[in-house]
């Protein structure tokens, strides 16, 4: 049986936020967390700043893809206990509906791939968000989710939307 909980982050594109969310959660809750991205209207391709990162970082990015959130709602697609929306299109957008009834919330940041400036300044706001991804991902994994009831988690979960990561990358 399969013990891990199942998340999975949203966005319109699926090319950046949701991306750099599911290789931060992959990473930093192995053994216990399995993450997921989609897009509502997926582009087809990542973001090159965002590959770029998370490869400087160690991370492995052959099977980073953009896909859609129609491969999350057939029987077939892992049990999802979270839906994490990232950019605000996606959180007000109709969702489809997910079998098991999984937790969801809002954890809106700004979108790096729409930065208009130079590349130096775009990779720079690619860092500073997914060092707010990081920090919400950090407050999820310490929640103590075996005891907190269902209301209570969701509260958590809106908390967590909210919070901005501390520190010079938010400047």
């Amino acid at each position: 049986m399969d013990e891990n909980y199942h998340v999975l982050f949203l966005c319109t594109g699926n090319t950046a936020r949701s991306i750099l969310a599911e290789a931060i959660l992959n990473r930093r809750g192995a053994g216990r967390f399995r993450a997921y991205s989609a897009g509502s209207h997926p582009t087809g391709r990542v973001h090159a700043l965002a590959l770029e990162l998370l490869g400087r970082q160690g991370y492995d990015v052959s099977d980073l893809r953009s896909k859609s959130w129609d491969e999350f709602a057939t029987p077939e697609a892992p049990a999802l206990d979270f839906v994490l929306t990232v950019c605000d299109n996606a959180a007000g957008e109709v969702c489809p509906a997910w079998p098991g009834q999984p937790m969801t919330a809002h954890w809106g940041v700004e979108d790096p791939a729409a930065v208009v400036g130079s590349e130096d300044e775009q990779r720079r706001f690619f860092r500073r968000t997914a060092v707010e991804l990081q920090r919400r991902i950090d407050l999820f994994l310490n929640l103590p989710l075996a005891s907190l009831d269902r209301l209570s988690l969701q509260a958590r979960l809106n908390e967590i939307g909210k919070s901005h990561a501390p520190g010079p990358e938010r400047d």
